[in-house]
């Protein structure tokens, strides 16, 4: 399915974005309201919420960060390689999405980040990038503290509602998929189990690259073409 998904969202934004008929996904977690003065009237500007840059260590033994990605829409999960649950399904529906724009493989990053460090060096996530063919160039799988992929988890994109230190006790399992614009917001949460909402996702993230680029001439044509520069 999500092989035509790309595609068939191409035609219907082609078909429609003129007319602004296109749903936008939104922003989440607003964290402060400015109040600017126009022409003698407040008004008002929702500050929403920025996630903040990591330093970690990905599958080829790299450090990366998110200003290592620029223009690019970013796609963010949670996983651990000995998983024997939510893991193998969630994984295998963000390989279809990798799939879903292996023609335009410098619109979207992949990052999956281990819950489970201590175990998964880079040289294990290698080995199970490796085992299913995963492209390390858009899709990051990395290791690094404990502390600060939970801090990071928790505080920056907020996908657990549990609190905890990173220690041996606390641990973090979650289907949810986070979805960032190239500007680092915060503009999908999805359920990673879900089809419909993997369909969802890969019609969000191709939205969101043509957001602020929608003036560009015959930038529709190349991106669903697979031409784009």
């Amino acid at each position: 399915m999500l092989a035509i998904l790309v595609p068939l969202t191409g035609y219907l934004i082609v078909d429609h974005y003129g007319r602004n008929v296109v749903p936008i996904p939104r922003y989440y977690i607003p964290e402060s309201v400015d109040t600017i003065v126009k022409n003698g009237k407040p008004q008002y500007d929702t500050v929403f919420h920025t996630v903040k840059d990591f330093t970690f260590i990905n599958q080829q033994g790299q450090k990366v960060q998110l200003k290592d990605l620029p223009n690019k829409v970013i796609l963010v999960n949670f996983f651990f390689t000995s998983c024997p649950s939510i893991c193998p399904k969630l994984m295998s529906n963000l390989e279809k999405i990798q799939q879903a724009y292996v023609k335009n493989d410098t619109l979207l990053q992949l990052i999956s980040l281990t819950v489970d460090p201590e175990r998964d060096s880079s040289e294990r996530l290698r080995a199970y990038g490796n085992q299913h063919n995963i492209n390390p160039d858009n899709w990051w799988l990395v290791t690094g503290s404990k502390k600060e992929i939970y801090d990071w988890a928790r505080y920056e994109v907020f996908v657990s509602v549990t609190q905890g230190d990173g220690g041996p006790d606390d641990f973090i399992h979650t289907e949810k998929l986070v979805l960032l614009d190239k500007d680092h917001h915060i503009r999908g949460y999805y359920d990673g189990l879900d089809s419909n909402a993997i369909r969802q996702c890969a019609n969000d993230i191709a939205i969101l690259h043509l957001e602020k680029d929608k003036h560009r001439p015959g930038l529709l044509k190349r991106l669903f073409s697979g031409t784009e520069e």
